[in-house]
């Protein structure tokens, strides 16, 4: 029984180095270093298996085309984007980063919110310190853009005419709530 085992064993052995070998005779190769006259990702003879193609890396996540850099220093949302990657091409966020205002300067540092990972697993999460039901975002959109400043644009007239019903600033720029909240907040 023993010598059977062992020889089921080696036989095993004996078919996988083979096709291991099948296998590695069938890849392109190159050298290690690209030959002068070699295309870029084309074999130049010898060497390991081409692992890029045309010097291209792999796509992994297409998210269409990227918005376009920045210009000079923008606000470091880092933290906040860890969990709300959706905000860091959100139009309103974009716009005031670029402005060196960051989600801290409206939300407050929210070090609470930001630990809290209690939300994952079916908690209720800690709120951000600071947030802006339907009635205070106006307010506080107009503390820094006041009426003499923005008053005067046509699209901004009936708004400040206090003849838009209910309109408020988020339901023109940007798309600045969440879609859906995963929790309530405790």
């Amino acid at each position: 029984m023993r010598y059977a085992l062992l020889f089921v064993a080696s036989a095993l052995a004996a078919a996988l180095m083979v096709a291991c070998q099948r296998q590695e005779t069938s890849l392109p190769h190159h050298g290690s270093q690209t030959g002068e006259g070699a295309p870029a990702g084309k074999p130049s003879g010898g060497g390991g298996p081409v692992l890029l193609l045309e010097d291209e890396p792999p796509l992994l996540l297409d998210d269409g085309e990227a918005p376009p850099a920045p210009k000079g220093p923008v606000a470091d949302n880092s933290r906040c984007h860890v969990c709300h990657l959706d905000y860091q091409k959100e139009e309103l966020a974009l716009v005031h980063a670029r402005a060196e205002i960051g989600c801290a300067d409206c939300h407050g540092q929210s070090d609470a919110h930001i630990a809290d990972e209690s939300w994952a697993s079916g908690g209720n999460g800690t709120a951000p310190q600071t947030m802006f039901p339907k009635p205070k975002i106006n307010p506080f959109c107009l503390g820094c853009h006041p009426e003499d400043k923005i008053g005067k644009k046509d699209k901004h007239k009936t708004f400040f005419a206090g003849t838009a019903e209910e309109k408020h600033c988020t339901d023109c720029h940007g798309d600045h709530r969440l879609a859906e909240r995963k929790c309530k907040w405790k």
